[in-house]
């Protein structure tokens, strides 16, 4: 999809076709797709995990048959491995969002999705100078939280969650890809 929607969405929004937080929304649907079947944490972190794995496999793969190769296989084994983490955190999350036990799992787990976008709008903005991109991010961060909690007090504790969860994100995500890339 990555492949195929990139020169699709117009002008900032263009930055979502190969945004890794639009990637780990599928992690998150994926735990809210379970929500109600089951709440075995092992199912929904599988779940997760599973719908990540495919999508780097089929990115890479399509690069690899469908284009003119993929190239090294350090970025393909990291995105791999972050897969690997973030694909279980969010399948929960995603279950969490709809029917956590507890007010403060929905409240971490809608922050959590905005954060994802957050931090990438802050190296848009911080990194790459890109203001319309990171607009765009900004107003997913924001945006997310409040369109998915369910009350007002929901959706205010889930955006103080996502601001924080932007800069946190922001610094593991972008230290390591600054890492393994320099």
């Amino acid at each position: 999809m990555t492949n195929l929607s990139q020169g699709w969405l117009p002008g900032a929004w263009n930055n979502l076709a190969n945004s890794g937080a639009v990637w780990t929304v599928f992690a998150f649907v994926a735990g809210v797709a379970l929500a109600n079947r089951t709440d075995d944490h092992r199912v929904l972190a599988a779940a997760g995990a599973l719908a990540e794995i495919g999508l780097v496999v089929g990115y890479y793969g399509y690069a690899e048959f469908g284009r003119n190769g993929m190239g090294s296989l350090t970025f393909p084994l990291l995105w791999l491995a972050m897969a690997c983490v973030a694909g279980p955190l969010f399948g929960i999350a995603g279950a969490w969002s709809r029917r956590g036990a507890q007010p403060w799992r929905r409240y971490m787990a809608l922050g959590a999705l905005g954060g994802l976008f957050g931090s990438e709008g802050l190296h848009y903005w911080l990194v790459l100078g890109y203001a319309p991109q990171a607009v765009a991010c900004g107003a997913l961060a924001c945006g997310l939280p409040v369109l998915l909690g369910r009350t007002w007090k929901e959706r205010g504790l889930s955006l103080a969650v996502a601001i924080p969860a932007s800069f946190l994100t922001y610094q593991i995500l972008y230290g390591l890809l600054d890492a393994v890339s320099g």
